[in-house]
């Protein structure tokens, strides 16, 4: 993992778990978040992302987050992103992709 994210991943159940990101998703981080959320979403029914310790998200952490969607749904996984800092809140509504996800 890059010295700038921090990714935990806790099962909460039996087909559960939470996903921990904290630091800044960017360019250099993307990749370690994607392989992060692809794992937890193809071997778990529901995934909840805990974004509350992001500092900053860059349009590859976004492409990052969306390819873990696309996966999620191909799986008929619960993908739900919670505690969604208003700077990813504002990328996602300027870049229409929320709907992409379940927002808590």
């Amino acid at each position: 993992m890059s010295e700038t994210i921090h990714v935990t991943v806790h099962a909460t159940g039996p087909d559960s778990c939470r996903v921990t990101v904290a630091g800044e998703l960017d360019v250099a981080t993307a990749a370690d978040v994607r392989n992060a959320l692809l794992a937890a979403v193809t071997t778990h029914q529901h995934v909840a992302v805990d974004f509350s310790g992001l500092t900053f998200c860059d349009c590859a952490g976004l492409g990052a987050l969306l390819s873990a969607a696309r996966a999620a749904r191909a799986s008929g996984a619960d993908l739900h992103l919670r505690a969604v800092p208003r700077a990813l809140a504002r990328l996602l509504r300027l870049s229409h992709t929320g709907g992409a996800f379940t927002i808590e």
